[in-house]
């Protein structure tokens, strides 16, 4: 089996850092074994199990209470919550897999499920799924794009919700300017530039410079192209540097500094979130999960919509990742790992979570759920998703590279674009190139 560049370098780069990262097995109450290669055992359902939230402090509240909920039904069962910034998960998890002390349970989404499984440290879960309560309750479309995202062999996480990005825009400040819904990406461009006034520091948008850029420029790329596959024909080149994708790169990019404000070019989600919800600017793409925070901040004068379509009338987006939770081979009590998951993904527990997070619910029963019909984004989200009204542009999150790749390798890259440093045309060739390249290696892999 070939090992890629990108991944032995980050497997280096995890065992230099293991010694500095506090996560130690005494924390994670094991003796240190949880590596990868560590096969752990069924353990008796009862006793200390581990949980490491992906989003923590986004999230944190939310998962307190559905621990309260589980251990007080199973009073034999303590749950450790470890609560890691979603910016900072994926080097912790590697790093503990070349170091030691994994948990037992931990957020493992559609990107990052192919790297960790990869790397031997996750649980196969078709057999426990297939025998549970659970068989038959899950969304079977986020159930296969986990299953996909991890390789197609095995299933590696089970899904909690889906996502889709959004965008959210201030009603009033709309009303005001004469403006109407931002439905296309022609009345995006014009809604952002009249709504600019930067003397009176007012912008029309706030793009994404900082961490989790990629992705949010690969929707608006082929959002605006119209073009609906990552890979073309052959299945081996990449679609990113398209010549359409280019030239839709090239006029995103040129909002930065001329309707957005400069401190974007450093920004990750929570930034851009409580920049929007300060007050001043017209327009933001994010996904659901910030959806609670702008009802906190301006009631109803926003709205959050699918994304604007582009050529044709065609809405294309890029698929986002499903979440979802995993449980690592090194755990030393699966049986009560695989409740804590089973119990998180009950009905009520899965509808409180995504009520909570503003996702569209992996468990059928809790999608149905009164509190969907009120949130209107995850409504027109949910109905984006399955009218067949949006055409889905699917990221190869099964490479075991793409997230290092779309992420470390690409967003120093993508603020070089931001800044004027490198053309659109430069980043996204050389973009292209690592994922023809780690493609291949899939493809012969495979062979």
């Amino acid at each position: 089996m070939k090992i890629s560049n990108h991944r032995s370098r980050r497997a280096a780069l995890a065992v230099a850092l293991g010694s500095v990262l506090a996560l130690t097995a005494t924390a994670c109450g094991d003796d240190g074994s949880g590596t990868g290669g560590d096969k752990g055992s069924e353990g008796s359902g009862k006793g200390e199990i581990v949980f490491w939230d992906n989003n923590g402090g986004v999230r944190t509240d939310i998962w307190k209470e559905i621990i309260a909920d589980f251990q007080k039904a199973n009073p034999d069962i303590k749950v450790e919550y470890v609560g890691i910034a979603a910016t900072e998960y994926q080097s912790k998890v590697d790093t503990a897999i070349q170091g030691g002390g994994l948990p037992d349970v931990g957020g493992v989404g559609a990107a990052m499920a192919a790297g960790f499984a990869a790397q031997g440290a996750l649980e196969p879960l078709d057999g426990r799924l297939s025998k549970s309560s659970l068989n038959g309750k899950l969304n079977e479309a986020m159930v296969e794009s986990l299953k996909s995202a991890g390789g197609g062999e095995a299933l590696y996480s089970i899904p909690t919700s889906a996502n889709n990005g959004v965008l959210y825009y201030r009603t009033d400040l709309f009303k005001a300017a004469g403006l109407g819904e931002p439905t296309t990406w022609d009345m995006f461009y014009k809604a952002a530039e009249k709504l600019t006034d930067k003397d009176k520091n007012k912008f029309g948008y706030t793009i994404r410079g900082g961490a989790g850029s990629i992705a949010q420029a690969l929707d608006a790329m082929y959002g605006q192209s119209g073009i609906t596959s990552f890979w073309d024909s052959s299945g081996e080149k990449t679609t990113v540097n398209d010549p359409k994708n280019v030239a839709a790169l090239e006029k995103y990019v040129g909002l930065y500094k001329k309707v957005t404000p400069a401190a974007d070019l450093n920004n990750d989600f929570t930034k851009m979130v409580a920049q929007f919800d300060s007050g001043t600017i017209g327009m933001l793409n994010h996904n659901l999960g910030s959806y609670q925070d702008h009802v906190k901040a301006f009631g109803d004068k926003f709205r959050g919509i699918p994304q604007p379509t582009g050529p044709g009338g065609k809405r294309v987006q890029v698929s986002n990742p499903v979440d979802g939770l995993g449980m690592f081979k090194s755990s030393k009590n699966k049986e009560a790992a695989w409740k804590f998951i089973e119990f998180a993904m009950s009905h009520e527990e899965n509808s409180k979570f995504n009520e909570s997070a503003g996702q569209v619910p992996a468990n059928n029963d809790a999608a149905q759920d009164e509190w969907i019909q009120k949130a209107e984004p995850t409504k027109l989200a949910a109905a984006a998703l399955t009218d067949g009204s949006t055409s889905i542009v699917q990221l190869p999150y099964y490479l075991p590279d793409w997230n290092t790749i779309s992420k470390a390798d690409n967003e120093p890259a993508f603020q070089k674009v931001m800044d004027g440093q490198t053309s659109a045309k430069e980043f996204l060739d050389s973009l292209a190139d690592q994922l023809n390249k780690a493609q291949a290696e899939w493809n012969e892999q495979k062979g």
